[in-house]
């Protein structure tokens, strides 16, 4: 199997090369977008085959057959359709003739220097690069827009976390010298726009917020005021790293309260995907305020009994916190084993106390010994005039549970 993919831009008559004119009148089977064809079909000779690239893919690649030419948006190999054959069909020849990408043009438009920009695709992608590139303070950022993530709606998710402290650049329909607009506006004066599509944009500036390490308590909105209620900063640091979250990709932080262990770990590890739970409703507006004053978009939470959450359909997790537990932790646990990924860990924090009547260590201890986990010694933390704190840890083998 043989594709030529060929780039080409928005413009109502694209330049094409002498080579690449050889290589259409010579064709007999072509594919791309409808977009594409409204700006290709002068050039394709009589009897073509047109291959209308749609959803669901698959059906598009089983009429592939032999040699197919292929016309996609920019350079098909960033972001596009060249990396889609090389997964679906990693043996077919592909000869590549790319044209410029539209953050490319958008740069040159703008006289802006690229090769610090950091690049992140929402075309039919969800926010998580993009939040995590926020997280990160990037200064510049490159990203590819849908008809839903616009740039009004960018703008709109980065100023409700506090990242206000950007330009946004937008080119629409770049390339085409009769349509092509390029705009430099505040986020607020973004949010206030309606842009044709197709767009992109780039974002320059940086957030003044510092980036935490470590989060004071007094910083966080609080439940019924209580700052004993929140795990402290230094307990909070060492949990985290109890978690080995620079190795993992999925939390869960099971009776998140306040949300600050949540929060912490999005702050230092924008990576990992967070799903957290608590049973107590006051909490929801708690979760809601600090992951907006600390910037930390992407945190999903779930109101409800644990017990009885619907878990199947969220991403598996490979680290788990549970920071209450209502004394049902042998319950909790075995629920969580029904999902966790092979070689994931739990933590939870066991406080000494004369006026806590269940021991927290014992029972967890217990768990460990029923579902056949492996603990990790403890460790024990006594901060200021605090009880005692331990920090208990264990991680499952390499068979899946099922309870």
């Amino acid at each position: 199997m043989k594709f030529y993919v060929i780039g080409i831009s928005d413009a109502p008559r694209p330049y094409l090369p002498p080579e690449v004119i050889r290589i259409i009148c010579n064709g007999r089977v072509f594919s791309g977008g409808k977009r594409h064809y409204g700006l290709i079909a002068p050039y394709l000779p009589e009897g073509a085959q047109w291959i209308e690239i749609t959803a669901p893919l698959d059906a598009v690649f089983e009429q592939y057959h032999d040699e197919v030419i292929v016309f996609a948006s920019g350079d098909p190999l960033f972001f596009g359709f060249a990396n889609t054959i090389k997964r679906k069909m990693p043996d077919a020849e592909i000869v590549l003739y790319p044209t410029f990408n539209s953050l490319q043009i958008l740069a040159h438009r703008l006289v802006m220097p690229y090769h610090d920009m950091r690049v992140v695709s929402l075309t039919g992608r969800p926010w998580p690069e993009f939040d995590r590139a926020l997280i990160e303070r990037t200064s510049k950022i490159g990203v590819l827009t849908d008809r839903e993530h616009t740039p009004a709606a960018i703008a709109r998710r980065m100023l409700e976390y506090g990242y206000n402290g950007y330009m946004m650049h937008v080119g629409e329909h770049l390339g085409n010298p009769n349509e092509e607009r390029i705009s430099t506006l505040t986020l607020k004066e973004a949010v206030e726009r309606d842009f044709d599509y197709p767009n992109c944009l780039i974002l320059v500036g940086n957030d003044p917020r510092p980036r935490y390490f470590g989060i004071p308590e007094s910083e966080f909105a609080l439940l019924d005021g209580r700052e004993k209620m929140i795990t402290k900063a230094p307990l909070r640091l060492l949990t985290l790293q109890t978690l080995d979250l620079p190795q993992k990709n999925v939390l869960w932080d099971i009776g998140f309260c306040t949300g600050s262990v949540s929060i912490e770990a999005r702050l230092q590890f924008p990576h990992l995907h967070v799903e957290a739970f608590e049973i107590r409703p006051e909490c929801e507006a708690l979760m809601w305020e600090n992951s907006r004053r600390f910037g930390t978009p992407g945190i999903n939470y779930h109101i409800g009994d644990f017990l009885d959450a619907d878990i199947e359909n969220l991403p598996r997790p490979d680290a788990v916190f549970i920071g209450g537990h209502g004394g049902r932790l042998k319950e909790i646990i075995a629920r969580v084993l029904t999902v966790l990924a092979d070689g994931g860990c739990i933590v939870m924090n066991s406080v000494t106390s004369p006026m806590v009547h269940t021991d927290s260590h014992q029972l967890f201890n217990e768990a460990c010994a029923e579902f056949g986990l492996t603990q990790e010694p403890a460790t024990r933390i006594i901060l200021n005039d605090n009880n005692p704190i331990e920090i208990l840890k264990c991680r499952t083998k390499t068979t899946n549970y099922s309870h």
